[in-house]
């Protein structure tokens, strides 16, 4: 049975926070959304990173989003306690191109981010 409309629109409400806490350089917001146990994996420059979240929170806390940068948030797919979030970003840092895939989950009628995936854009990759 597909969610409804109100659901999509809470897991982007949801999403945002990821946005915002990119946005102004400050993971406050977006360890609200994702839970302790949640776990990040991509390629940051050509080198992988994976593991903890905490590591997310790090390179939104010390890396400006810069001014130019920009987001968008497609809710790919929404079921009952399972959801799906693609993020596009643009300029993070003022060069990286990222997107993002959300995992979340509905938890205790919350949803909450319990994976994170992203590619880096290869033409923004440093070498």
């Amino acid at each position: 049975m597909r969610a409804s409309i109100e659901e999509y629109e809470a897991v982007e409400k949801a999403a945002m926070k990821f946005v915002k806490s990119v946005a102004e350089g400050n993971s406050s917001y977006a360890k609200e959304l994702f839970i302790d146990e949640a776990v990040l994996f991509g390629y940051l420059d050509g080198k992988l990173e994976h593991g903890s979240i905490q590591q997310f929170y790090h390179n939104v806390d010390t890396v400006g989003a810069g001014q130019d940068f920009k987001a968008r948030i497609d809710v790919v797919d929404v079921e009952e306690t399972l959801a799906v979030v693609r993020v596009l970003e643009e300029k993070w840092g003022g060069r990286i191109d990222f997107t993002d895939y959300l995992l979340l989950m509905k938890m205790d009628g919350e949803w909450k981010c319990v994976a994170k995936a992203y590619n880096q854009n290869s033409n923004t990759v440093r070498k």
